[in-house]
């Protein structure tokens, strides 16, 4: 299937969408039934309305069944580990991000720790010089 552009609009209706896809509306139908994620909404008169991300679903699914000849069950493996990867891609900015703040408590605590060994340090100079010097009187 060759890869075909869709229109510049966000809602599609059922007839559209199956051109675009290349399959008839019951197929359509039927794979809202056995997929979660092909959600398209409804409209009062019980019209469907496919969203963009929702086409784009569907040409995925008619590449799954139709082309690569999955079955349902494999489809839905590959969406499982699809939305997987998606979930570890969107969650990375995250974790490194959570590991640049544990880098910069590390380094906190270690300048913390110079901090107090330099006023122990200057406390004991101080204490030092306090005794050695003898106070002086007016």
């Amino acid at each position: 299937m060759g890869t075909r552009a869709l229109p510049e609009k966000e809602w599609f209706r059922i007839g559209e969408v199956a051109e675009l896809v290349g399959v008839r509306p019951h197929v359509l139908r039927y794979w809202e039934n056995e997929f979660s994620q092909l959600r398209p909404r409804k409209t009062r008169g019980a019209h469907r309305q496919y969203h963009r991300r929702d086409v784009q679903l569907a040409l995925f699914l008619r590449e799954l069944l139709h082309e690569r000849g999955l079955t349902v069950a494999g489809a839905k493996k590959v969406l499982r580990e699809r939305a997987r990867h998606e979930e570890v891609a969107a969650r990375a900015p995250e974790l490194e991000l959570r590991a640049d703040l544990v880098e910069v408590r590390r380094r906190l605590v270690d300048l913390l720790g110079e901090l107090e060994t330099n006023d122990e340090q200057d406390a004991v100079v101080h204490a030092a010089v306090t005794v050695a010097a003898p106070a002086r009187r007016r």
